[in-house]
């Protein structure tokens, strides 16, 4: 018995194919697609304005598949965050979050990270497997029609999607650029790619290859200005060093939607927030001629990391600094932390197969003894 396609995993070309090889011409594909994404749509006999004969053909071979929910949690401020469940074990999270002037969605596209950030929850889960082109829009098809019930509304909900949930998207490239597509038709979600945002640790060839293949909004995790400090922080900088990764962010401001980056940087306290930590950030950024704002995050601790959260003063002065010297700079405000649901926090349910709560504990206790510090460390609690 042949399992049934599942019509998320295509964008408009994917499904116009599948329609062709039915026997169905391309516009009978743009129909089927505003069903599915327009209208929310997942039964074929509800889609009465296709023929017949094609709704009989669907019924065999195809279906439109969401994420099972595992859970809900609405926080005091209006943020939800969903976690799906993804098989084998496996679930992800996706989080809305509401603000006067848009609606944003924080999707997932990996199952765990392979990436292994320090201060990143998801990283300390370890890595199970990519998510599919299906999975990825999914989240973004049931949190739509979700919202809209909910919300008693009948137009868009979501106006910005941010590909900054569980996992690197650029290390999941085949399954991200479908998705990213199926998000800007007009036919689909008709977002505009300025409000479409990938956020990367750095994976500078696939960089390059975005900016050709679906360029939207970048964000990059930052988080630190020189190699040795990032190498600690975000381990892939050692493949793809500072120097590189600037040189690609500034390519792809050619094909961008906007005109600059957005450099994400995690505010830990005395790790890299002083001084001379965004004096440096300053050097380099004019030293590399990249156009780009930075976005300071609040840490949210969590034991394993062994990091604590910069003082609110001392996020403040760094800003400062970096305003002062002609850089637009933002502090995130944090939304959702109540149901742990805020930046650095999406940590859903991951069968590891990368081991790398150990490899971490491990580097932590090397890290600490190069410090001069104890190996062990109190551990914290989750703010609220």
């Amino acid at each position: 018995m042949t399992t049934a396609t599942n019509l998320l995993d295509f964008d408009l070309e994917g499904l116009a194919a599948f329609c062709e090889r039915l026997g169905e011409k391309r516009f009978r594909a743009t129909q089927l697609f505003r069903w599915i994404h327009q209208r929310g749509a997942s039964d074929f006999t509800q889609m009465t304005d296709l023929a017949k004969s094609l709704r009989g053909k669907l019924a065999g071979v195809a279906q439109v598949q969401g994420l099972p929910v595992i859970t809900q949690h609405i926080s005091a401020d209006g943020t939800i965050k969903w976690l799906f469940d993804v098989g084998d074990g496996n679930a992800v999270e996706a989080v809305f979050i509401p603000e006067d002037d848009r609606g944003t969605l924080c999707v997932s596209s990996q199952a765990g990270c392979a990436v292994g950030c320090r201060f990143c929850s998801t990283g300390h889960q370890g890595f199970s497997r990519n998510l599919s082109t299906g999975e990825i829009v999914a989240q973004l098809w049931f949190a739509e029609h979700f919202l809209r019930k909910h919300l008693g509304r009948d137009e868009r909900i979501i106006s910005n999607v941010v590909m900054m949930g569980m996992g690197e998207p650029l290390q999941n490239y085949a399954a991200l650029v479908p998705a990213l597509r199926t998000m800007l038709d007009d036919n689909a979600y008709g977002l505009s790619r300025r409000r479409v945002t990938v956020s990367t640790s750095g994976v500078v060839p696939m960089i390059d290859r975005l900016a050709q293949d679906c360029p939207v909004a970048m964000a990059v995790s930052l988080h630190a200005p020189n190699d040795p400090l990032r190498d600690d922080l975000v381990p892939l900088n050692r493949k793809y060093p500072i120097a590189e990764l600037l040189a690609a962010c500034k390519r792809y401001l050619d094909h961008a939607p906007r005109d600059f980056i957005t450099f994400e940087y995690c505010m830990l306290d005395g790790v890299n927030d002083s001084d001379a930590h965004a004096q440096q950030l300053i050097d380099l950024v004019r030293s590399q001629g990249v156009s780009c704002k930075f976005n300071l995050i609040p840490f949210n601790p969590f034991p394993a990391s062994g990091l604590l959260r910069s003082p609110a003063p001392r996020v403040q002065a760094f800003a400062r600094t970096l305003a002062d010297a002609g850089i637009v700079t933002t502090v995130r405000k944090t939304r959702g932390d109540d149901i742990d649901a805020a930046c650095g926090q999406l940590a859903g349910d991951v069968k590891d197969r990368t081991r790398a709560a150990d490899r971490m504990a491990q580097r932590r206790t090397v890290m600490m003894q190069r410090a001069g510090a104890p190996a062990a460390r109190p551990a914290m609690t989750q703010e609220h």
